[in-house]
């Protein structure tokens, strides 16, 4: 073995890996690739046995020359990389010269360096110029691949999250020149569901909005609205599921005097309230099936009658719908007209619950905070741990209640009131155990990547790792 080096970012006191940590980066994706860059074959050969045991892929190149001409022709993850090259030289100039060019060309691609003692000192300044580590040769097994992995895994990491700015970039210019009526998102999930209501919006098609309550599908309508032909027209919304049956279709159509009992002087219905502009049912699902009706009509004809009148009314009216209920099982059981339904959902703009869209929690729980308030780092690790059953508008009562109630500007976990297995452990506190649910929920919403996942239960990434293998969870 070489003389020993002093401490560097690969040694047991800065990398502490445990056996996961050479476990497989891509086990479902295409398998990373190392360069190595050495003269002697055989250091190139031996590398490429101990990275196919880990899933990794090696490419060789004996010179800096062919090294940096394979860089220009394949994608590669990593470089690890001699500093000398020929017989006769051993200043480490020529590994120095290779690692600038690397540099220039590709300043983001992490480069490991094989040393000799005579090499420490350029080692350790190319390491502050931005080399990822150094190690001696002939190199430790163990250690190299712990440092390997964890570049690697940083480097997935990194490449994720480009992904993912970009494409965030490009659905947001998509929606530019678009009235988004201040709604709060940051989820792809919200910008997919946002990008097609605002598509659909200049059309006169009816759209039908779905998903849980409590998800802001009001919200929805009202860009549609604000983005349409009608947009000039008012906006009328009516809530079918807080109106008793017996007065639906008087809310809907309006009534004469002496219609029903109660009725003392003719009322305007919501349609006619919305002529000229959007009418929005909310829950449709709970029209009866009388109401039902007529709706169909007034969508196929224009026309309704008023409760208790003959006389035929006309409107033009862009009529939005939203439902909770799974519409198809009703027509199946007979609560709900199928023709209606097609006649509702000619486009159908789905808003995923808020447990699916993890990106906006935060955002939105900012939003809700009156202006000086803040949250603190337990409190929106124990946010984003937490399911949201009752999605947005849960986490606004829950937002204004901590607010309310907490006693310092800054919220804490304890301030929220979610359940404690999911808040994060105070500060000084062990680390907590979250349990199996909670870690698989953090790992979805991370894609897979630990060190993100770890950071949103409050664990350091070794303690996940340990919890892990606990529980039996596959780290990939």
């Amino acid at each position: 073995m070489a003389p020993a080096l002093p401490a560097s970012r690969s040694d047991p006191d800065f990398l502490v890996p445990d056996p996961a940590s050479q476990s497989r980066i891509h086990p479902t994706g295409p398998m990373p690739t190392v360069l190595v860059i050495d003269d002697n074959p055989a250091v190139a050969t031996a590398l490429e046995t101990l990275f196919s045991l880990h899933d990794i892929d090696t490419r060789a190149a004996t010179t800096p020359e062919q090294g940096l001409a394979l860089l220009e022709r394949e994608a590669v993850d990593l470089v690890v990389q001699d500093m000398n090259f020929r017989a006769d030289t051993t200043s480490g100039a020529e590994g120095e010269a290779l690692f600038q060019a690397i540099r220039a060309r590709h300043p983001d691609l992490p480069v490991i360096l094989l040393t000799a003692w005579t090499h420490l000192e350029s080692a350790v300044e190319l390491v502050k110029a931005g080399a990822a580590d150094y190690l001696a040769k002939p190199w430790d097994d163990r250690k190299l691949m712990a440092t390997v992995n964890n570049l690697l895994e940083l480097a997935q990491t990194r490449a994720q999250l480009a992904r993912h700015r970009a494409g965030q970039a490009r659905r947001r210019r998509a929606l530019d020149g678009f009235d988004l009526r201040d709604l709060v998102y940051a989820d792809p999930g919200t910008e997919a569901a946002l990008t097609l209501a605002c598509q659909v919006a200049r059309s006169d098609l009816p759209v039908l909005i779905t998903g849980p309550n409590g998800v802001g599908k009001e919200k929805f309508a009202e860009v549609i609205h604000a983005n349409s032909q009608v947009r000039q027209g008012p906006f009328v919304a009516v809530n079918c599921g807080a109106l008793p049956g017996e007065l639906i279709e008087a809310e809907l159509f309006g009534a004469e005097a002496g219609a029903y009992t109660g009725a003392t002087r003719a009322r305007e219905g919501k349609f006619e309230a919305a002529d000229g502009g959007t009418l929005f049912l909310d829950e449709i699902g709970t029209l009866p099936l009388a109401g039902q009706i007529k709706l169909l009509r007034v969508l196929e004809t224009g026309r309704f009658q008023r409760l208790g009148s003959n006389r035929e009314r006309t409107v033009k009216v862009r009529v939005l719908s939203a439902t909770n209920a799974d519409l198809r099982a009703m027509i199946a059981q007979g609560q709900f007209r199928e023709d209606l339904f097609y006649r509702l959902n000619a486009v159908e703009v789905h808003v995923p619950p808020l447990a699916q869209r993890p990106d906006d929690i935060l955002p939105l729980a900012r939003r809700f905070l009156p202006p000086g308030r803040s949250f603190g780092d337990d409190a929106e690790r124990a946010l984003l741990a937490h399911a949201w059953p009752g999605n947005v508008r849960e986490l606004r009562n829950t937002v204004q209640r901590a607010a309310l109630l907490a006693r310092e500007e800054t919220i804490r976990a304890g301030d929220l009131g979610l359940p404690a297995a999911r808040a994060a452990a105070p500060h000084g506190a062990p680390e907590h155990e979250p349990d199996r649910a909670t870690i698989e929920a953090a790992l979805a919403r991370s894609g897979g990547v630990l060190a993100q996942a770890a950071s949103e239960l409050g664990m350091s990434r070794q303690a996940l790792y340990r919890r892990l293998d606990r529980l039996g969870i596959r780290r990939d």
